[in-house]
């Protein structure tokens, strides 16, 4: 592995792996009740007999998490891959719609679409990829028509043994990291720096998610749960799906 570009990708992800944990913070504490409820299946609460308001709260705010983290992720892991190969290759955060990076390798114009892992889309989203990649092919060769152009759909995690497309090459996991970096083992190097400030970070992050479950429960309580303290199912539907 090349000691040089490892320890930029080192002293990248030490300075910058405290913005992923920000933007985890930032997306509770931009977080809505009245917002979440709307968007969530009242009658699953009540199938999976979820009796309590902090049973309904966690439920709610553990999908926005997950959801959340693996776009805020995403994010962070694109701007990682463009920094890596700029290092190597002279690449750049391209300007072109639908594509995330391009460089030039061996008199060929690479466009790449980064996304987190090898299962990001369905039928219509890949489609529209593909029409994306075939929009800048076209728009690249107007300026230079002996422009050799070729389109990388790649995953920064997973595996896809079949990458030939036909239209595009889909490189997951380290054939990705290699791909952008020329380092065969850079896929397996990530994940030790990934690491550095982890336990703080989270210790922050777990105050603040429980300031939310805690805050939403009351909330909740309140505005849903009937004096008892059982919960108003139809009051709650009614919110949710009333005209």
């Amino acid at each position: 592995m090349n000691q040089t570009l490892l320890n930029l990708v080192l002293d990248y992800v030490s300075n910058n792996i405290g913005t992923f944990h920000k933007k985890r913070i930032q997306s509770l504490d931009t977080l809505k009740l009245d917002k979440v409820l709307r968007r969530k299946n009242p009658y699953l609460f009540k199938a999976k007999y979820q009796l309590t308001s902090e049973q309904i709260i966690k439920s709610l705010i553990d999908a926005h998490i997950s959801s959340a983290e693996e776009g805020i992720f995403g994010d962070w892991l694109e701007e990682l891959a463009i920094y890596v190969n700029a290092q190597v290759y002279g690449g750049k955060k391209s300007g072109i719609t639908g594509i995330d990076l391009e460089f030039d390798l061996d008199q060929i114009r690479y466009l790449v679409s980064i996304k987190s892992g090898p299962n990001w889309g369905n039928s219509s989203q890949i489609k529209k990829m593909e029409s994306d990649f075939k929009t800048a092919a076209k728009t690249l060769r107007t300026s230079n028509s002996g422009l050799i152009v070729k389109a990388i759909n790649g995953c920064c995690y997973g595996r896809d043994n079949k990458p030939d497309k036909g239209d595009y090459l889909k490189l997951c996991g380290q054939r990705f990291w290699e791909f952008i970096s020329g380092e065969e083992e850079l896929y397996s190097e990530l994940i030790e720096p990934l690491g550095h400030t982890a336990k703080t970070n989270d210790d922050l992050y777990q105050e603040a998610y429980a300031k939310m479950i805690n805050k939403f429960t009351i909330e909740f309580g309140k505005d849903f749960c009937k004096a008892d303290g059982a919960i108003d199912w139809e009051k709650l539907v009614h919110f949710n799906s009333a005209k």
